[in-house]
C-alpha cells in the first residue's frame, strides 16, 4: 500500500507541475495570439488564400481553418470544425480528407509546451504541414476514393468574436484564457491516471519484461528502448500523458533532446485512442469516416517520422 500512496502522490506531483506551470502558461499565450488574430480577420484573410491551393489535397475552406486549430490552437480545437462540416452538407470524402490531415497533424497542446524540453518548432510546424496534407490527398484519392462525394451549397463562413475596440481585444483574451485554463485543468485526471498506471508498470518490471521482448525487433531497426515507455503511453492515454511520460525521462537523463526530436513524427499526433474518441465524436457522418481517414493518416505520420529522422 506504501508503494502504491507513494506513485500517487508522484503522479500527482507531476501532473500538476506540467499542468499548471507548462501546459496553462503556454497555452494562455498562444490561444490569446490566435483568438485574437481570429478575432482581427487575420485568419479568415489567411484561409481564402490558402484554401485554393489546399483543394487538389481534398480541402475545402472549413478544412484549411482545421488545419490551423489543430497546429496552433489543440487537438480538440477542430471538433467544433468537424461538426460545423458536417451540419453544412461537405461531403463524406471531405470529411474524410480533413479527419485525416488533423489525425495526422502535430497538436499545439502538446508540441508548444514541448519546446520547453528542446523540441524544435520549426521542422515540427514543417512536417506537421507536410504530413497533415499527404494523409489528406491520400485519403481523398485512394483510401476515400469510394466515399460520397455529394455536396450541399457550402456555406464556408467562419462565424466568431470581433475586436474592434478595446473591451473587444479584453474579452477575447478572458475568453482564450478560460479556454487554456479549461484544458490545463482537464488535461490533470489523465495525465495523473496515466502516470500512475505507467509508473507502477515500471515500478514492477513490466516495462523492462516489454522493452526485453522487443529488444530483438528495436536493434536491427535502430529504434532507442526508451522509447518503448512513452509510445504505449500515447497510443492508448494520449498525447498529453506522452508528454508527461516524456519530460519525467528527461528529467531523468534518459532521453535527449536529439532522441525527442528524432521521434516527435510519430508520438505527436492525436491518432491515438483518446484522439480518436474525442475527435469522432463530432458528428455521426464523421464517425463513418474514422477508417479511411486513420489509414490515411498513417501514411502522413510515417511521412512525418521519416522526416523528423532525416533531419536529425
Amino acid at each position: 500500500m506504501d508503494i502504491l500512496i507513494d506513485i500517487i502522490l508522484k503522479a500527482g506531483r507531476t501532473a500538476v507541475d506540467l499542468s499548471l506551470f507548462v501546459l496553462l502558461p503556454v497555452m494562455v499565450v498562444m490561444l490569446s495570439l490566435m483568438r485574437l488574430l481570429e478575432a482581427r480577420g487575420a485568419l479568415d484573410w489567411l484561409v481564402a488564400r490558402l484554401t485554393p491551393a489546399l483543394r487538389p489535397f481534398g480541402l475545402t475552406g472549413l478544412g484549411v481553418f482545421a488545419a490551423l486549430q489543430i497546429n496552433f490552437v489543440s487537438f480538440a480545437a477542430p471538433l467544433a470544425t468537424l461538426t460545423m462540416m458536417e451540419q453544412r452538407g461537405t461531403s463524406d470524402r471531405h470529411l474524410a480528407a480533413t479527419l485525416a490531415m488533423v489525425f495526422a497533424m502535430a497538436q499545439a497542446n502538446v508540441v508548444f509546451p514541448m519546446l520547453t524540453m528542446g523540441l524544435a518548432f520549426g521542422p515540427t510546424l514543417v512536417f506537421s504541414l507536410l504530413g497533415g496534407l499527404t494523409a489528406a490527398a491520400t485519403t481523398y484519392y485512394l483510401f476515400g476514393r469510394r466515399l460520397s462525394c455529394a455536396e450541399a451549397t457550402l456555406d464556408e463562413t467562419l462565424h466568431h468574436p470581433v475586436a474592434d475596440n478595446a473591451k473587444g481585444v479584453l474579452d477575447v483574451i478572458n475568453r482564450a484564457g478560460a479556454e487554456a485554463f479549461k484544458i490545463a485543468i482537464g488535461a490533470i485526471p489523465m495525465l495523473v491516471l496515466s502516470l500512475v498506471a505507467v509508473t507502477a508498470l515500471k515500478r514492477f518490471g513490466v516495462i523492462d519484461l516489454i522493452t526485453a521482448a522487443l529488444a530483438p525487433l528495436l536493434g536491427p531497426a535502430g529504434i532507442d528502448p526508451v522509447l518503448v515507455l512513452p509510445s504505449l503511453t500515447k497510443y492508448l492515454a494520449g498525447g498529453t500523458a506522452m508528454m508527461g511520460v516524456v519530460d519525467d525521462l528527461r528529467r531523468a537523463g534518459q532521453l535527449s533532446v536529439e532522441l525527442l526530436n528524432a521521434s516527435a513524427g510519430f508520438l505527436i499526433s492525436p491518432l491515438d485512442l483518446v484522439g480518436i474518441a474525442v475527435l469522432i465524436a463530432a458528428g455521426r457522418r464523421v464517425a463513418a469516416v474514422w477508417k479511411p481517414a486513420a489509414l490515411g493518416a498513417c501514411i502522413g505520420i510515417a511521412l512525418r517520422t521519416l522526416g523528423h529522422l532525416l533531419w536529425t
